[in-house]
């Protein structure tokens, strides 16, 4: 059987702008580096998604498309380009998983609730097994608008955690990173 993919998603210099507001998880970048580190060090697959956003002013275009450095790809990993939340939508990454072989999926990334969330859901649809790095993610305050309902803006790590816990069991297995590593497949 083939080896499980890590998929890094979106850990990107565009999520340094301040306009994204308070974030969970600090450590998020160097539990997704140590993710890669071990992925290369297995030679399994390794995919680095990018968002390159199409809105004007957006911070994930131009140099916000940059990846994060500690988790910047290297020659022959894969590099997918996105302009929407599912990795999965207009891209050659559903195609490039099967031609390999890859049936399981170890996704993480920024940010928990939007595209994170939305390619576990796809992945899971799409028939892959997923486990969530939870550790290796993150939010942001403003990834909750409560202005539908007058109510108040949710704390980072709650929007995090609802995240989390809307994949765990249905879309995905969410693990550590540590249990991670210590149960490769």
């Amino acid at each position: 059987m083939p080896a499980a993919a890590l998929i890094l998603i979106d850990i990107q210099t565009g999520f340094d702008a301040a306009s994204w507001g308070e974030r969970n998880n600090p450590d998020a970048e160097a539990r997704a580096a140590a993710l890669l580190s071990a992925w290369r060090a297995r030679r399994k697959p390794v995919v680095h998604v990018r968002h390159v956003s199409t809105e004007l002013g957006s911070p994930l275009a131009g140099a916000g498309t940059r990846f994060k450095p500690q988790v910047a790809p290297v020659a022959g990993e894969t590099v997918i380009g996105k302009s929407v939340n599912a990795a999965f939508i207009g891209t050659t990454l559903e195609d490039r998983l099967r031609g390999l072989g890859v049936r399981d999926l170890v996704l993480c990334g920024l940010t928990t609730p939007h595209c994170v969330s939305t390619t576990a859901r796809m992945a899971a649809n799409l028939g892959f097994s997923v486990r969530l790095a939870h550790d290796a993610c993150a939010a942001f305050a403003t990834n909750a608008d409560m202005s539908w309902c007058g109510g108040e803006p949710m704390p980072p790590q709650a929007v995090h955690d609802a995240a989390v816990a809307h994949l765990h069991g249905e879309f995905a297995q969410a693990l550590s990173v540590a249990d991670l590593l210590e149960t490769p497949r």
